[in-house]
């Protein structure tokens, strides 16, 4: 566990301008930090700015903060979250810039736990949020959504996840099963997926079963670089410790001491999720990624994931994470996206509800 302290710049002066706006000056210590923090062309400072409705200045190893009162509380509970990340050897982007913001704005950030993170999630340098670590650094829950579905993938045997596109529903599942690898509490990996998208097309792809259906699993490898080295990456699917196939690989196999991960289960029928929960073995952790407004399967065949929640809902053991446009961690504008998409279906369910229906 990283010891460090925890850093934060110091209040020089506060000076109310009138009842509903602030100025604080704050100083920072560490100038190389602080560069960090501000980004290059002060890129993260005019960030914040423009989510808090703020006004920022810098000068030298002095920020200047003016704006209402709250917003300024605000903006300061930023600014030391992210120096104090910088400061633990965490790199900020805009992508976590705008994160904890949000998070610190609903008051997710200072208590998203009140029992102690289980033993194979690290506390973040913020000790508050869990973490996974993999030999490409530490990677930490963003929203409140990941936080809780850290902690389902670290406790539990079955985990269901649905949610939309940019929740990081395959990639937190597939740093979660690299750690255990890594640290011995697994044997092997097994990713899998359904190719319906080919459907019968797929004879039609060239090169043999491997090409035509690599395109499919494609990613499933991107999340494997994302967590561990190339070399490594490679050994390790060279000797079987990790294996990316087609969810139609696994029938008959029995998966003992794994991690297993079906990916875009939305996609599966009935029978085929029934198939692909049975191989679960002695010693597996399993996890069914998913998002049940993106089915590709014909309208006439029920999708297995909607099916599989239905009636193991209240089965002891297993546990549904359901994400929302909220958790999403993409550019700020898929977010939105997935919100406009789901308002429109609303409109449209509300629609083809029938009269005698809403008469009721």
């Amino acid at each position: 566990m990283n010891t460090r302290p925890r850093l934060s710049p110091h209040v020089v002066t506060e000076e109310a301008l009138d009842s509903d706006t602030l100025k604080l000056t704050l100083r920072f210590n560490n100038n190389q930090y602080l560069a960090q923090l501000m980004g290059v062309h002060d890129r993260y400072l005019v960030q914040i700015e423009k989510e808090l409705g703020i006004q920022l200045g810098s000068r030298g190893n002095i920020v200047v903060i003016e704006g209402g009162v709250q917003a300024v509380e605000l903006a300061k509970t930023v600014l030391t979250t992210l120096y104090n990340q910088i400061g633990h050897e965490q790199p900020i982007n805009s992508t976590m810039v705008s994160t904890v913001i949000r998070m610190i704005r609903e008051g997710i950030l200072p208590n998203v736990f009140e029992e102690e993170p289980h033993p194979t999630v690290s506390p973040s340098p913020n000790h508050h949020l869990p973490s996974i670590s993999t030999r490409k650094g530490l990677i930490t829950a963003r929203t409140a959504g990941q936080a809780e579905y850290l902690n389902l993938l670290a406790k539990e045997e079955l985990v269901f996840s649905i949610g939309p596109a940019g929740t990081g529903k395959t990639f937190l599942a597939v740093a979660q099963a690299v750690s255990l690898l890594l640290s011995g509490q697994v044997d092997r990996i097994i990713l899998s997926r359904p190719a319906v998208e080919a459907g019968e097309r797929l004879g039609f792809l060239p090169g043999d079963m491997k090409d035509k259906i690599d395109p499919y699993l494609r990613p499933l490898y991107d999340a494997l670089h994302n967590t561990l080295p190339g070399d490594q990456l490679i050994k390790r699917l060279t000797n079987g410790e990790i294996e990316v196939a087609p969810l139609a690989f696994m029938r008959g196999r029995t998966l003992e001491h794994a991690y297993v991960i079906l990916d875009e289960a939305q996609n599966t029928t009935c029978a085929q999720m029934k198939m692909f929960l049975t191989r679960l073995g002695p010693g597996s952790k399993m996890v069914i990624t998913g998002d049940l407004t993106q089915i590709d399967l014909p309208s006439s065949i029920k999708s297995g994931l909607q099916d599989a929640v239905e009636i193991l809902e209240h089965v002891k053991g297993i546990k549904i994470m359901r994400f929302t446009a909220h958790d999403v961690v993409r550019h700020p504008l898929v977010s939105r996206i997935v919100r406009a998409y789901d308002q429109e279906n609303k409109l449209n369910r509300k629609a083809d509800t029938p009269q005698w229906v809403n008469a009721r």
